[in-house]
Formats: structure tokens, C-alpha cells, sequence
């Protein structure tokens, strides 16, 4: 978010906890993109806050959040606190969740592996409509193939991208043995290591499609780790993720921090994921 939307995000996210009852001396910012992950202190919870714009994907989450603690799966909870939902503050979106300490290393990869394990087998026991991960597909899509939402990419990166997105999601539907609910985007930046082990956070993306969609986020040892993967799959979709994640940076609205390296960064891992085909 930019410095003025993100000092009212902050200030609807004390407010909110300050209203259900929790104290609140200060807020630290633990990320900043389109929303806003924050910690506040002394009533350690972590807020997630996002333009109103974004109700229905912060609403969306708080409900996979609430149906997987229920199945026991590895998984940031909801603050048990407040009531389970999203509060509506100043024309931002406002979930409260359990904070966590991060402690140790990162995960390894078996670690990595067994985890997705159990979080794979907890979504098979839900029943949730979701999106297919070809739907995030065709979002991405259109953002690259319409120049005034990506004004900036070049020709041949449009070229590519648009390619890359358009072939690799039809070959991967047509590859697909199984498909089953997702986390949707299971990077190592939305695994943390707790003391309760490793949990995955940002249920937002929870999609349906191949377990390899999902491995594909992961470093490439994961899923060497991971029973029955499909490895070639997992390296088509890892292209294909790379594709939406540089589509996702040229739209001209996109807020992710450093978004001129990650820009370059996006389109170089297209090309490298390609050629390691």
C-alpha cells in the first residue's frame, strides 16, 4: 500500500482490535503489499488488512481458515478471542489471527514435503467451493493481454507471457491424473516454522487443481520428497506460476514492494522454468 492508504489500514486495524476489546500500544508492520499484515502489541494478534475492494477474498479465507482448524490441519488459526469473521472498518476488510514467533530454520525439505502431506489430506476432507487454479489462469491472462492494465510490458514479454500462461494451463489440465482442493500459492514465504511446527498461512488463493500446482512453489527438493509426484508436472506448473506471478507484476495498479526487480526477476524465472523443461 502507499504511505497515506497504509497509515488508515493501520489505523483501522487498531481501531478493530481496540473495539473487540483487546489492548493495543502499538502496531509493527509484518508485510505490505495490496494488503497489510500486521502485529499489535501487547495483545499479540496478527491483523490482516485489505481495501474493501478485497471483502469477499478476505472472506473467503476466514472461512477455509475456520473449516481446516476444524479437520486439524497444519495451518495459522483465527485469534480464538474475537468472533471468527471479517469487520468492515473505514473502507478496509479486517481479520484478526493468531500470531506466531517464528523459531529455527527454515523448513527442510522433507519437513516441506510432509507438511504439504497433512495439509493435502486435510483439504481432501472438505467440501468447498473454490476456483480452479485455471480460473487464476485466465485473471492473469487478461491482465497481459489488456494494455491499459499492463501498460508497461513489452511486446515480446507480452508475447511471452501470454504463451507461457495460455499453453501451459491447457496442457496441465489435459496432464492432471487427480485434482483436489489447494493451499494455491504454498511459497516458503506463507510457511512459517512455530513452535507448533510448520503452518501454512494466506488461505486466500485456495483453489482447486493437481497436488504439483501446489509442489511447484515449493524449492525443487520438495517434491522429490512428496509420494507419487508427477515430477515433469511439477515443472510445467512451476513455469506456469512464475507466468501469473510476472503477469501479476506488470499490472499497472500492482503494490508489491520492489516491484521493478521483481518484475525482470518474474520474467527471467519464465524463461529459466521454460528452458529447464
Amino acid at each position: 500500500m502507499e504511505p497515506r492508504e497504509l497509515r488508515r489500514a493501520i489505523e483501522a486495524g487498531r481501531a478493530t482490535a481496540s473495539e473487540l476489546g483487546l489492548r493495543v500500544d502499538d502496531a509493527v508492520v509484518v508485510h505490505n503489499s495490496d494488503r497489510v499484515a500486521l502485529r499489535l502489541v501487547p495483545c499479540d494478534v496478527l491483523v490482516r488488512v485489505a481495501p474493501l475492494g478485497h471483502l469477499a477474498d478476505s472472506e473467503f479465507e476466514v472461512e477455509v481458515a475456520r473449516r481446516l482448524a476444524d479437520v486439524d490441519a497444519p495451518v495459522a488459526e483465527l485469534d480464538p478471542r474475537v468472533e471468527p469473521r471479517v469487520y468492515v472498518r473505514d473502507a478496509f476488510a479486517v481479520s484478526l489471527w493468531t500470531y506466531y514467533e517464528p523459531v529455527g530454520p527454515e523448513v527442510a525439505p522433507a519437513d516441506y514435503a510432509d507438511v504439504f502431506l497433512r495439509h493435502h489430506a486435510a483439504l481432501r476432507r472438505l467440501e468447498l467451493d473454490a476456483p480452479h487454479f485455471t480460473d487464476r489462469v485466465a485473471a492473469a491472462l487478461r491482465a497481459v493481454n489488456d494494455r491499459e492494465q499492463s501498460p508497461e510490458l513489452s511486446d515480446a514479454d507480452r508475447e511471452l507471457l501470454s504463451g507461457t500462461l495460455d499453453g501451459l494451463s491447457s496442457a496441465i489440465s489435459l496432464d492432471a491424473v487427480g485434482e483436489q482442493l489447494l493451499h494455491g500459492e504454498p511459497h516458503p514465504g506463507n510457511l512459517l516454522s512455530t513452535r507448533r511446527g510448520p503452518l501454512f498461512i494466506d488461505l486466500a488463493t485456495c483453489c482447486r487443481g493437481p497436488v504439483e500446482f501446489d509442489l511447484a512453489h515449493a524449492p525443487e527438493e520438495v517434491g522429490q520428497h512428496y509420494a507419487g509426484a508427477d515430477q515433469g508436472l511439477i515443472h510445467r506448473c512451476r513455469a506456469l506460476n512464475w507466468a501469473m506471478f510476472s503477469a501479476w507484476r506488470w499490472r499497472r495498479d500492482d503494490q508489491m514492494p520492489d516491484r521493478g526487480h521483481w518484475r525482470v526477476e518474474g520474467l527471467n524465472q519464465v524463461r529459466a522454468a521454460l528452458d529447464r523443461r
